[in-house]
């Protein structure tokens, strides 16, 4: 047994280096960025990030192709499941004030390397986004002047027929991110202002729409004669809820900014919630009006509004709508170019990316190399390649993030609180205010014997009453105290918070599997009806009992900071949503995926894992360290141990704390 302990030891510490958390240690408050930015600032980050190109283009498409006038009510089951995961990242926002969005806050409960690929899926996302984003922004304007830069491009300039590339070289789209690129490099408060401008512009145009889309509105448009309001049924509905979903990736931009806002812990959920419900109330009234303005059968997908107001015979109308979706898409461009090099500045910063990206400009407050370097990669990508193919790609990134965040809630919410890092120092007001750590006892003997007790400081000796007193009481990830009777010897003897961990490893498991059987086991696979059925009940069962293991153990109570409600249903049914629409993705999208991660776990092996900077935290600790020993008489002996390389630890003889001394004597009255 020996022999196969020390031969599964590197195995074991390779696992415990893969799963490392990142320790907040210290004022989270504290940042080498700059906080500036105010809720406002913040809920028009959020606005400009989902209301987009997707209103003047995506209501259209869904109303004629999937649900009809129903759209409206895709929208509102959009909004809803994008409230869940919006929840999610507002908890973490301000409970963890610090940039990074999804990859942070995996980092600080799930672990190293989940985090990394969960940084790595964003930036991907965020660079394909923003190219998507700048040839929709260049074609829309192409298209007001005819497509003449289009035909004067493939004339005088260059056009090749190669798969996966663009038929021509998008200047335009390369040339405004780089712009923008430029602009963001001069610090936060000029994104905000021209957010603000863009955002301001948008608005105003979307209330002309508005007001002037329901003076043309016709209610016979939604009459039998017409197909009826939901000609494709619920399942047009939901399909149509699927594709609206996308519309609201683009919240996560308030969490990306965290750490420059000037009270992150109420201005982050405030803005959260205020964004989204604009943004859902932008999409559903503008879905309601281009549905009464016209028929649904006969919207044009590519520019539907527009066509709209010129079929009413106002073809001026369709003027400003153009402007509005040009602003529309210049928001979400900045807050691509905004989010994407706060993502790679805090791999970076953690040593898991190249810290050249972790690098802040002195005067500006911002990492301008990320900011550059990504903006020319991401011009370069709209310079050249045909983004359609890969546009949805971004999807099974977002939906990852989502899944991923939507755990992490739940396993931090039933985790205790570790000394040193509690995030109070990000709510306190008092820098210097003194937090009490909890004693951690090393190794305990029984009550009656004689043998020294070992503890990790001189203070859980002066703490042992309170100790025994705070054990009847349930702590956080315990059981509560009316299931112990029940569970207790079964699950009384896990730490704190690991029975919930496992089961949230069992919620992802059997979500992943429950619609894998709901999207294949039918026509894929061609299961019978009764091995169909069997699977479907095990894996419900199976998510139904794991949400219940969690339910029946004890959350953090102490609500410093906004908190998800319904913990765990509410990320749990997030995770069921994020993983069913992830399994609506296509095969191709799937390989592309595993390529992207492949490539991802080259640069974390070859780079990260040798310079992540909680690897060197860990070794720091761990070369030297001082244990107190109470003996029975009272008096208090100090024991430096050497910690080895391979775990191995060499004791020295033990000698008394100077500094600690007095304070013994003082305790035992002995001195």
């Amino acid at each position: 047994m020996a022999t196969c302990s020390r031969g599964c030891a590197p195995a074991v510490r390779f696992c415990q280096r893969l799963n490392r958390l990142k320790t907040l240690d210290g004022d989270m408050m504290a940042t080498s960025l700059k906080r500036c930015l105010s809720t406002l600032d913040l809920t028009l980050m959020g606005v400009g990030g989902m209301v987009g190109s997707g209103l003047y283009v995506l209501t259209g498409t869904v109303a004629k192709d999937t649900a009809g006038p129903a759209v409206i009510i895709s929208f509102i089951f959009a909004g809803i499941a994008s409230l869940l995961a919006a929840f999610c990242y507002a908890e973490f926002g301000a409970r963890i004030p610090k940039t990074g969005s999804a990859y942070m806050f995996t980092y600080v409960s799930v672990g190293e390397v989940w985090a990394f690929l969960i940084g790595w899926n964003v930036i991907l996302e965020n660079m394909i986004g923003g190219a998507a984003v700048a040839r929709a922004w260049s074609g829309y304007l192409d298209s007001i002047f005819n497509h003449a830069i289009q035909n004067f491009t493939e004339t005088h300039i260059m056009q090749w027929n190669v798969p996966f590339l663009a038929h021509y070289p998008d200047l335009l789209a390369a040339g405004v991110l780089v712009v923008a690129s430029v602009f963001i490099s001069f610090g936060v408060q000029v994104s905000s202002y021209l957010n603000h401008i863009f955002s301001t512009i948008s608005m105003v145009v979307i209330a002309f729409i508005l007001v002037f889309g329901f003076v043309l509105a016709d209610p016979a448009n939604w009459s039998q004669e017409h197909g009826g309001f939901a000609p494709y049924g619920m399942s047009g509905i939901l399909a149509g809820s699927a594709t609206c979903f996308y519309a609201f990736v683009g919240f996560d931009v308030i969490a990306s900014s965290s750490e420059e806002a000037k009270n992150p812990q109420k201005a982050v959920p405030i803005a959260t919630a205020v964004s989204l419900g604009l943004a859902a109330t932008a999409y559903i009234l503008v879905s309601c009006v281009l549905t009464l303005m016209v028929p649904w059968r006969t919207l044009d997908p590519n520019s539907a509004l527009a066509d709209a107001f010129f079929r009413r015979g106002y073809s001026w109308a369709g003027i400003i709508v153009a402007v509005g979706s040009i602003c529309a898409m210049n928001t979400v461009l900045l807050c691509n170019l905004f989010s994407l090099p706060r993502i790679v500045y805090a791999m970076a910063e953690d040593g898991l990316f190249f810290s050249v990206f972790a690098r802040v400009n002195p005067v500006t407050k911002v990492p301008v190399n990320a900011i550059l370097v990504f903006g020319i990669l991401m011009s370069c990508m709209a310079l050249i390649f045909d983004l359609e193919a890969l546009v949805q790609f971004l999807s099974i990134g977002t939906l990852l993030a989502y899944t991923f965040v939507a755990a992490s809630v739940i396993v931090l919410r039933f985790q205790p609180e570790k000394a040193g890092s509690k995030d109070t120092a990000a709510t306190s007001p008092n820098a210097n205010a003194e937090v009490s750590p909890a004693p951690s006892e090393i190794q305990t003997t029984a009550e009656d014997s004689e043998e020294p007790k070992q503890y990790e400081s001189f203070s859980d000796k002066l703490q042992l009453v309170e100790r025994q007193k705070t054990r009847e009481r349930r702590g956080v990830g315990l059981l509560r105290a009316y299931w112990e009777p029940c569970l207790d010897r079964l699950l009384g003897d896990c730490e704190p918070g690991e029975v919930v961990a496992f089961c949230v490893t069992i919620l992802i498991v059997s979500s992943v599997s429950l619609c894998a059987v709901l999207e294949f086991g039918n026509e894929q696979l061609q299961f019978p009806v009764w091995c169909f059925t069997m699977l479907v009940v095990i894996f419900s069962l199976a998510y139904v009992i794991s949400l219940a293991l969690i339910w029946i153990h004890e959350p953090q109570r102490d609500a410093k900071t906004f908190q998800v409600p319904l913990v765990p249903l509410t990320p749990a049914a997030s995770i069921l949503f994020n993983v069913f629409l992830m399994m609506k993705l296509s095969l191709l999208t799937w390989i592309r995926f595993t390529v992207w991660i492949a490539i991802g776990l080259l640069v974390y092996f070859g780079y990260g894992i040798w310079h992540s900077k909680e690897g060197l935290r860990e070794l720091q600790p761990k070369d030297m360290a001082a244990r107190y020993v109470v003996l029975p008489s009272g008096s208090l002996v100090e024991t430096v141990q050497s910690v080895q390389p391979d775990g191995q630890v060499v004791t020295s003889a033990p000698q008394l704390s100077p500094s600690a001394a007095p304070t013994a004597a003082e305790a035992s009255g002995k001195r």
